[in-house]
């Protein structure tokens, strides 16, 4: 079963449960995918679990800073609904990578590109997060990258 076909199974499931929050969430997340299948010009066939799991990815994202705005601004009620999105969504990305995986992932790519300094952290970063596609936060990569180098 591919992740899409997963998220309209999920979504039937928490329609006949009445769990509202969920349903809501992956309605969002199923318009997300039928959007870019419509953007991609891949309504026929539909998208690849990659790219479902980068639109889940981006989501995931968008929560997390939605998030920190709602707790700056005092709004914890709506911080913890993001929160809670989040936990739903992380359902459909493949198992996350732990801090030790990722430093030893991105040992390797210095060494493969030969870099030396920070001035190469884009070199890095890019090759890392090819290597790491769904299984590791951005923001977490950069941090290991910068005290690496």
């Amino acid at each position: 079963m591919s992740i899409k076909e997963k998220i309209r199974s999920d979504l039937k499931d928490a329609m006949k449960a009445r769990e509202t929050e969920k349903r809501d969430v992956l309605r969002m997340l199923d318009s997300s995918i039928k959007n870019a299948e419509i953007e991609k010009g891949k309504r026929e066939e539909g998208l690849n679990d990659e790219e479902v799991i980068e639109l889940v990815s981006r989501a995931i994202k968008q929560r997390k800073e939605s998030s920190e705005q709602y707790k700056k601004g005092g709004r914890e009620d709506l911080a913890e609904k993001e929160g809670s999105e989040i936990e739903f969504l992380s359902e459909y990305l493949p198992e996350q990578l732990s801090e030790d995986e990722l430093r030893k992932i991105i040992s390797d790519v210095i060494s493969e590109v030969g870099a030396t300094s920070k001035a190469d952290m884009g070199k890095v970063m890019g090759a890392t997060m090819g290597r790491v596609k769904g299984q590791a936060d951005g923001n977490l990569v950069k941090k290991l990258l910068e005290e690496i180098l």
